[in-house]
């Protein structure tokens, strides 16, 4: 079974930064796509980055496109997200995902089977 486990979130002030951590077990990062997604409390799940391993794909949303960056460390096994410049509005629990496929379409969380159990960033002055 794929497994990812999540790390990094904490509480930061809005133009502060975080880096989150998605390391695998079990399997090796070089073939497989991994998404980031966040989900606030009351709204819907959604893909904040993703990053696949077949075709060098790479999505960030516009919401954050200037601000975080997805990338992957293929010795360490594992898939970072920089976020610089934060802002009140990223506050959610960020989880990490992966699937057996290599790449995405449109990094979707239903395109993922495997997640981690999330961490809490929370931006606040």
């Amino acid at each position: 079974q794929l497994r990812v486990e999540e790390s990094g979130g904490g509480l930061a002030q809005p133009g502060g930064s975080l880096r989150l951590s998605c390391a695998a077990s079990g399997f090796t990062l070089d073939y497989s796509v991994i998404g980031w997604f966040r989900q606030a409390p009351g709204k819907e799940r959604e893909g904040v980055a993703c990053i696949s391993s077949s075709d060098g794909n790479i999505y960030h949303a516009e919401s954050v496109k200037g601000r975080f960056t997805i990338s992957r460390d293929n010795i360490r096994n594992t898939v970072y997200l920089q976020m610089n410049n934060l802002k009140p509005e990223d506050t959610a629990t960020y989880y990490c995902a992966t699937d057996e496929w290599g790449t995405f379409t449109d990094c979707s969380p239903q395109e993922f089977e495997y997640w981690g159990r999330g961490t809490q960033v929370t931006v606040s002055a």
